[in-house]
């Protein structure tokens, strides 16, 4: 004799029974018809009965080795709970009670009865066509309503003796509606439309058992629902309470399937079949809102969040729940949540693809995609000004209402007006709409959140990529510069990384300065002058050149260097006689961090000689460059000398 009984006359029953099944423990399983146990797995862990049991033939099973009885029966059967309850209790079996989830609803959107009986007595003095889904025992009852046959569509199992108990009481041909659950909202409402449904009587069956679907559908068909409460309030267990009792009791080990869902850009229309499948499946659905509204469903749990530590803490607590999908906007491999779960949930878990923002919004705009390049600043900080100077084509997800003003703002301050942008907004949503032009056209438009942007500048192309630029494109006045061939050299030196965040202390005029943020678009560099006519020349510059990633920073080194984030490179270009100073808060800063000093007179190479012998630090080098330039005299051109500089490339020795 199994050590569980499962009485499984619901959905959940059954679910019930194919957990236990799953998870490899025996069980008898009582349901109460022939179809119900063609439903249930064969050759399992499961013995299973259609048999009906009175209350005596129930102790008699319970007191063959029994230990824990679940009562899974209808909410409706009532006299067959408490003959399972009073056995239980004569046999000293362990009982517990899995219960529907009761709904809620409008008083003005029902009519609420006792019994199906009580409905019919109403319906007799109603006009209009009456849906009725309370089961086929329960159709005698509507046989009082005056021309029942006509106005009545009962909805019950495909069963032939079913059939031929409706066929007797006089229902027959469109009138009778031999279909299988559940039912979707969709479906409810179709038939409705197809029937001219006025009134819709169903017992209130609960989340799991269809209520919310007919309830919605009612709305929208513009019926009203008669609903047959419950003939007891019942405590016990849901549907996922009662698997988790169930896995503690028997100390079985959890099996989670988890499964991060592309939802795409947000609309259910869009979504792949197989992310449908996915999400429809779940038992435990995690997302933010508007992910979870996409997908949302009968029979799952449901739970908000976005942060991976709270997700992972979500999935811990509810080991119960077999399938978790986390929905995710867009795709799972463009700028996405999913990157940081995987640290977190570790390398088992399914990566399902959906159609990215980028994918969507080209297909919209009739362009390919495979030379746009995607950006995101959505909770983040990104050049984005500096992508679009130095590519023909760029996509970004914004995701804030100003974030096409301030980046339509910063083109109009770069001059780049010239850039023509298309505006996303709510894509694939009723409510989407897209919006052509250039910056000037935007600078005061707030957009909605949900937000997307298309660049396209026709000047990229032409630009030069290589770093020199000449020296009489830069604003200079009276403030030196370091002269081309010199800055060159020295940022070649540096070895910069395309994410690089890189201090020029003493910038001067920015040359420097402007070359590296030029050639990091992804990086960041704080030029550092304390003379504030070269601060000014510094801006006039960084605006001149379009070049967001540079922020000018007024004050003395070091001092002005503390608050400043960890750079990754420095380049030292006027120190003040504060070298060495410089350099140990630069190392403090990041032990491995590279630089390059540019020494032009003799007490700045003794400094920097010092200083390589004082710290600790590796990959040292000294390079004397003199350049000489051509100048016209008459006919003539002569070679006239520029100063000398001396170049100190050193690193941290925590350099990997």
């Amino acid at each position: 004799m199994s050590k569980i009984v499962v009485f499984a006359g619901t959905v959940e029953g059954r679910q019930i029974a194919e957990f236990l099944d799953r998870h490899g423990i025996e069980a008898r399983v009582c349901v109460a018809t022939e179809y119900g146990e063609s439903l249930l797995p064969v050759g399992g862990r499961l013995t299973v009965s259609h048999e009906r049991l009175d209350e005596s033939q129930m102790e008699t099973l319970f007191a063959d080795g029994c230990e824990l009885v679940v009562d899974a029966t209808h909410p409706y059967a009532a006299s067959v709970t408490e003959n399972i309850r009073q056995a239980c209790a004569k046999t000293g079996t362990e009982y517990i009670r899995l219960i529907r989830e009761s709904v809620s609803w409008d008083e003005s959107e029902v009519i609420a009865v006792d019994s199906v009986a009580e409905a019919a007595e109403i319906l007799c003095n109603t006009e209009g066509n009456i849906l009725a889904t309370t089961g086929s025992k329960e159709l005698k009852a509507y046989t009082v309503i005056p021309d029942y046959a006509q106005r009545v569509f009962a909805r019950v199992l495909s069963l032939p003796d079913v059939v031929r108990s409706c066929g007797d009481l006089g229902f027959r041909g469109r009138h009778l509606i031999c279909m299988q659950g559940p039912f979707s909202r969709e479906m409810n409402a179709a038939m409705m439309r197809q029937y001219d449904i006025r009134y819709l009587v169903t017992k209130e069956s609960g989340k799991n058992g269809g209520f919310p679907e007919k309830l919605a559908a009612a709305r929208e068909a513009g019926a009203k629902l008669v609903v047959v409460g419950r003939p007891l309030r019942e405590e016990g267990y849901t549907l996922s309470g009662c698997k988790r009792f169930l896995l503690e009791r028997l100390a079985v080990s959890p099996r989670q399937k988890i499964s991060l869902v592309g939802i795409g850009p947000g609309s259910p229309e869009i979504m792949t079949a197989e992310a449908r499948r996915t999400l429809q499946e779940a038992e435990l659905l995690i997302g933010a809102r508007r992910m979870t509204d996409a997908a949302a469903g009968p029979g799952r749990e449901i739970f908000h969040a976005y942060r991976p530590d709270e997700i992972k803490a979500c999935i811990d607590s509810h080991p119960e729940c077999e399938k978790v999908a986390v929905a995710l906007s867009g795709d799972v491999g463009f700028f996405s949540g999913a990157k940081k779960l995987l640290n977190v949930l570790g390398p088992e878990v399914e990566l399902l693809p959906g159609i990215s923002s980028m994918v969507s919004f080209c297909a919209k705009l009739g362009i390919p995609w495979e030379d746009v390049r995607p950006y995101s600043i959505h909770g983040k900080e990104e050049n984005l000004t500096g992508r679009v100077k130095r590519h023909e084509k760029v996509f970004a997800i914004l995701g804030t209402a100003d974030g096409v003003a301030e980046l339509c703002a910063k083109l109009h301050a770069y001059g780049m007006d010239h850039v023509r942008l298309a505006v996303g907004e709510r894509l694939s949503y009723p409510d989407e709409k897209i919006t052509w032009g250039y910056p000037e056209d935007f600078l005061d438009r707030k957009t909605d959140s949900l937000c997307v942007v298309y660049l396209e500048n026709a000047d990229a192309p032409q630009r030069v990529v290589t770093h020199g630029i000449p020296d009489d494109r830069f604003l200079r006045a009276k403030t030196p510069m370091t002269k081309e061939e010199v800055r060159t050299i020295s940022v070649a030196k540096l070895q910069l990384r395309e994410d690089s965040v890189i201090y020029d202390v003493g910038a001067g005029t920015g040359s420097v300065s402007v070359e590296m943020a030029l050639a990091v678009p992804g990086g960041h560099v704080y030029a550092i002058e304390k003379k504030p006519e070269a601060v000014e020349l510094l801006k006039k510059n960084k605006i001149h050149f379009g070049a967001d990633n540079l922020t000018v920073v007024e004050g003395t080194a070091p001092e002005a260097l503390e608050s400043l984030p960890a750079p990754t490179h420095a380049f030292i270009g006027g120190s003040s006689g504060n070298l060495r100073e410089i350099a140990a808060l630069l190392l403090a800063k990041n032990p491995a961090i590279r630089i390059v000093v540019n020494a032009i007179t003799l007490e700045t190479v003794r400094e920097a000689l010092d200083v390589m012998r004082e710290f600790s630090v590796t990959d040292t080098e000294i390079v004397s460059l003199s350049v000489a330039r051509s100048r016209e005299v008459g006919a003539y051109h002569m070679m006239t000398g520029q100063n000398p500089v001396y170049i100190f490339t050193f690193s941290g020795e925590a350099r990997p």
